[in-house]
């Protein structure tokens, strides 16, 4: 497993960091792994729009996320 040294945090940001990983019951780098993940470890949804072979010039002008939320609305 790699390990991270961040240089020049702010000490302001840290106490942060400290605080939150308290508030949660975790390690400092526990919580910065969490974070870490949050933002950068989950791969980004495909978008309608950028799959091949499925007509996708018929979706140039929708909105993807509006038109599967309508779908799933509709189900109800």
């Amino acid at each position: 497993m790699a390990t991270l040294n961040v240089k020049k945090l702010p000490d302001a940001l840290y106490r942060k960091l400290q605080r939150r990983a308290r508030e949660r019951r975790r390690s400092v780098a526990q919580e910065v792994t969490l974070i870490l993940e949050e933002a950068v470890g989950r791969p980004e949804p495909l978008s309608i729009l950028e799959l091949r072979g499925l007509g996708k010039e018929a979706w140039r002008e929708v909105d993807a996320v509006v038109h599967v939320d309508a779908e799933r609305r509709s189900w109800d």
